[in-house]
């Protein structure tokens, strides 16, 4: 049995723009129907979602009988847990809240065997093919993709020394949480946010790596792909079912939240 390739890794490597979906349902059935409509990639967040490092395997399982691409957000930058992931045969990762060089250098260290790295050695994995893949343990480097997040204003500072780290494949700006270290919480589309992530996405490319975004303006998506966005995500699978279930009732966002009970938190 061959080892199991990467094509996004191929497609982030020579600059080939990806589109993909945020995902944050936990059901199978959904992102069994959601991998097949055409995206080049999926984001299994188990950051900000119910979702975790064993409640995602179903999902990989789901989406790989269609051809796109399984990336999973763990929590937080931590060895257990990306080796967990890159053990059910997650080859993907984006890591959040990556600061700086060391930090993305430990995240390297994570999703790398000794002697190079800290990532723990098992046999029988989902990611080794059940121990029929050979020689899975030598060659695993060479198809796991390992991306990570900028997503404050101290980060945005450091994307050349993180950028100049060997084996990160890609960054990420997260416009979120960059919003709120620019003084913008819960205003991703501030003109200096979207300034901020512009500029970004062209030095991150400047410094010879793909960058990534998430984004649901259109105007922000229009504008990231001018600077050279190269992994892109214009919606979420949660909002885009909000939004579709308010088009049946012939309501917007506005009618929705005025149409709430008065003590819901939504409000």
């Amino acid at each position: 049995m061959e080892p199991f390739k990467n094509p996004f890794k191929t497609a982030l490597a020579e600059f080939r723009l990806q589109r993909g979906l945020w995902c944050t349902l936990s059901d199978p059935l959904a992102v069994e129907m959601m991998a097949g409509l055409g995206f080049d990639w999926m984001m299994f967040d188990t950051e900000h979602s119910a979702v975790d490092a064993v409640s995602v395997l179903p999902l990989l399982q789901a989406a790989a009988r269609w051809p796109v691409h399984p990336v999973v957000r763990p929590t937080h930058l931590n060895a257990p847990e990306i080796k967990k992931l890159l053990d059910l045969g997650a080859q993907t990762l984006l890591i959040p809240m990556v600061e700086d060089a060391q930090m993305a250098a430990h995240a390297v260290a994570c999703a790398t065997y000794p002697p190079r790295g800290i990532r723990g050695v098992s046999g029988v994995t989902r990611a080794t093919g059940f121990g029929a893949v050979p020689g899975y343990h030598a060659r695993a480097g060479e198809e796991i993709c390992l991306l990570v997040q900028v997503e404050s204003k101290s980060a945005l500072s450091q994307i050349e020394a993180i950028a100049a780290v060997p084996g990160i494949d890609g960054i990420f700006v997260g416009p979120a949480d960059l919003a709120a270290s620019l003084g913008h919480p819960g205003n991703p589309g501030h003109p200096e946010v979207v300034a901020a992530v512009i500029d970004a996405i062209r030095r991150i490319r400047a410094a010879g790596l793909p960058p990534g975004l998430l984004t649901t303006s259109p105007e922000l998506h229009a504008a990231a792909c001018d600077a050279g966005v190269v992994f892109l995500a214009g919606d979420l699978d949660i909002t885009a079912l909000r939004k579709g279930l308010l088009s049946g009732l012939g309501l917007g966002g506005g009618a929705a939240r005025s149409a709430l009970p008065s003590g819901d938190p939504a409000r």
